[in-house]
């Protein structure tokens, strides 16, 4: 017999994506501060100059002039999300939890598609994102008023 322990999993494994550098968050804050008139400008800056950056994907998102716009912003940031996670080692399953303030900008992102996807009459990619943030955080339910 083995004097080794046996490690046993406790469950899904639970993914946290990585700080963004300081300057990309900075730069966010300061255009989501922006007066109503020039906010969305100043968000679309910050996806131009870090095009990975998913808050700032989904924030563009919620600043979308119609439905349509707002369909493709968080389809980007789901999509770059995705990418996010599996070099933050998810393996196509396990927890992404709103409780870990990086992982906020993809689930943004994700809720902002299913709710986009329902506006313009994608029932099944509503229904297949809304069951993935139940996988995903089993805590979810939807975005928390700002």
């Amino acid at each position: 017999m083995s004097d080794s322990p046996v490690n046993l999993s406790a469950g899904l494994p639970e993914t946290v994506l990585p700080e963004p550098p300081a300057e990309m968050a900075e730069r966010l804050r300061t255009a989501v501060g922006e007066p109503i008139e020039r906010r969305r400008d100043a968000v679309a800056s910050v996806v131009a100059a870090f095009p990975r950056f998913l808050d700032a994907w989904a924030r563009l998102g919620e600043l979308a002039r119609d439905d349509v716009e707002a369909y493709a912003c968080f389809r980007v940031g789901y999509h770059r999300g995705l990418d996010a996670l599996r070099a933050a080692g998810w393996r196509g399953s396990g927890y992404v939890r709103w409780a870990r303030p990086t992982n906020r900008g993809f689930l943004r992102a994700l809720e902002g598609l299913r709710e986009t996807a329902a506006a313009i009459g994608e029932a099944d990619e509503e229904e297949r994102c809304a069951q993935f943030l139940r996988q995903l955080d089993p805590d979810w339910r939807g975005l928390p008023a700002d």
